[in-house]
């Protein structure tokens, strides 16, 4: 699915996902092989491989959800 990051007011990292019109806070990031999995405020799990360093806001990328 297509997600959209970018940072809020307060500069935290926010997902939104369009299809869901859902918008969340991201409330931890872990590293893995594949790219990185993002823990969202309201318990989804998005894996994003391939994601940039340094990351440049606001991108449109492909996540896949994990739960």
């Amino acid at each position: 699915m297509k997600v959209m990051l970018r940072q809020n007011a307060a500069g935290q990292l926010v997902v939104y996902v369009a299809k869901k019109d859902l918008e969340e806070e991201v409330v931890s990031q872990t590293v893995v092989s594949e790219g990185k999995i993002f823990t969202l405020a309201n318990g989804w799990e998005l894996a994003i491989p391939n994601l940039p360093e340094p990351l440049r806001l606001p991108q449109t990328i492909e996540a896949k959800r994990l739960s």
